[in-house]
């Protein structure tokens, strides 16, 4: 597929793609017109990208664990640093942490929006409970 349908699908600008071939995230072969062609599993990986981009993680360390997102899996860093591991421990943290977040926030609009869903169920103002003094609960 050409950038332009790499990028409907994606929801993600052409321009973020050539980014991303930039930093060698993805990878793109060359028509013979010079048009870059993408093959159907990237895009998965422009959605697995954004997704640890909106994490917090920098290209440089999603470069360097795009490996670990293939299947099959094949995990083997020869060249993993003692400051590679303590950024990704530290990323792996502040991800559960959103994870948390999220989750309680999920909870939240779910028991508000039930709320809502019950109350607009009964009638607000039933002929049989108004007086005077308005409406009773």
């Amino acid at each position: 597929m050409r950038i332009g349908e790499l990028s409907q699908r994606t929801n993600t600008s052409r321009r973020l793609l050539r980014y991303y071939e930039e930093q060698g995230l993805i990878v793109a072969e060359r028509s013979p017109n010079s048009y870059r062609e993408y093959d159907e599993r990237f895009v998965d990986r422009v959605m697995q990208i954004r997704g640890l981009l909106d994490a917090g993680l920098p290209t440089r360390i999603i470069k360097q664990i795009l490996p670990c997102l293939d299947k099959p899996r094949v995990i083997y860093f020869p060249d993993a640093t003692p400051e590679m591991i303590a950024t990704l421990e530290a990323e792996l943290e502040q991800m559960n942490q959103r994870i948390e977040c999220l989750a309680r926030n999920r909870d939240a609009v779910a028991e508000y929006l039930e709320s809502v869903r019950v109350h607009r169920a009964k009638p607000e103002y039933d002929a049989e409970h108004i007086n005077q003094d308005g409406p009773t609960v």
